[in-house]
């Protein structure tokens, strides 16, 4: 991550949905841009599952001159989740009441923690009204979350890739890696680099659902020079997977995908359909054509659900991960509507 980081502490006891507390909380954030002196020129991002607060770290081309995250237009925030390895409180924390880090047995999560402790952060730094919410992915789950907490924050909403709801699927490609994670003999041993063989198989998982078979098949065939008995998709999903060991760890990533399971707005709101009729202001939803994770159609049926919703669709061969690929379409479909 760059040098601007910044950091929040929260001194008081921050109460979890699912039962217990955490004694405080970090937030690790990043800031773009300038807050202009009618404090209405803010855009909340809230990021993916490895994803850190750099924005311009982890989305290219988007926060640069003319893109929909233009510093020059915008105040841009995005903090890194509660959870997360990447500054905020998280697994490898050290738990006060043992002078020791969490590890496994950190606190569950839901994504109304998330939200309402990035709502803590948003208080802080003065933001009581936010022009505009990003979410992309997992991403947009908190976003849903935090805009039906506090419909009155917020201008509009950008959902890109995502739902209001954990489908079945969606929490069995979490299954899935949890599985490979835990089948790792290493596990809840009280180390950071813990299970670390099992992380990388989760990560070669998850990458299979994030760009698909048409993804894989234009980038991953074998070259003319491609050694016999070898296959570039092969170590591909090995590069993919150690890369990730390098800059993650295998308890924020379980402690994550636990979290995204619980996602449900329309818990204790009377049913999604009830939720999302709270988020009236305008809203963009943007699918992606060959998304296996977020389907173009339950893209269209989320922004049925919102009451003044525009559905876009970006054209892209790269599945899910295509929100990250295809920027120029992004930028084309968001930078008028964030206006």
């Amino acid at each position: 991550m760059g040098n601007d980081i910044k950091t929040f502490h929260y001194n008081k006891p921050f109460l979890l949905e699912r039962g217990g507390k955490l004694p405080g909380l970090t937030i690790a954030y990043h800031t773009y841009g300038t807050l202009n002196p009618q404090r209405d020129n803010a855009i909340w991002v809230c990021h993916a599952l490895t994803a850190n607060s750099d924005v311009a770290d982890w989305w290219p081309h988007t926060v640069e001159s003319g893109c929909f995250l233009d510093p020059s237009r915008w105040f841009v925030v995005c903090a890194n989740i509660i959870g997360s390895c990447y500054g905020s409180t998280g697994p490898l924390s050290v738990n006060p009441e043992t002078g020791k880090p969490y590890y496994h047995r950190f606190p569950h999560l839901t994504i109304g923690d998330l939200a309402r402790a990035h709502s803590l952060l948003a208080d802080h730094l003065g933001l009581h009204h936010i022009h505009a919410l990003v979410g992309s992915s997992v991403g947009g789950f908190q976003a849903i979350e935090w805009a039906c907490q506090e419909p009155g924050r917020f201008n509009r909403i950008a959902l890109i890739a995502t739902d209001a709801k954990a489908s079945p699927w969606t929490i069995a490609i979490d299954e899935t890696q949890r599985m490979a994670i835990k089948a790792d003999t290493t596990y809840g041993e009280p180390r950071p680099d813990a299970a670390m063989a099992g992380l990388a198989a989760a990560r070669a998982i998850g990458l299979l659902t994030y760009r698909g078979p048409e993804g894989y098949n234009r980038t991953q065939q074998n070259r003319p020079d491609t050694p016999e008995g070898t296959h570039r998709a092969c170590t591909y999903q090995q590069y993919q997977g150690e890369k990730l060991c390098r800059r993650f760890n295998a308890y924020s990533y379980v402690t994550i995908l636990d979290t995204f399971d619980t996602h449900d707005v329309g818990r204790m709101r009377g049913g999604v359909q009830k939720a999302l009729s709270s988020i009236d202001f305008p809203a963009m939803v943007v699918g992606i054509t060959t998304d296996m994770i977020f389907t173009t159609a339950e893209m269209r049926s989320l922004a049925a659900m919102l009451p003044q919703a525009i559905y876009k669709k970006i054209e892209s061969p790269f599945g899910h991960d295509g929100f990250l690929v295809e920027h120029r379409q992004l930028n084309s479909i968001l930078n008028d509507f964030l206006l």
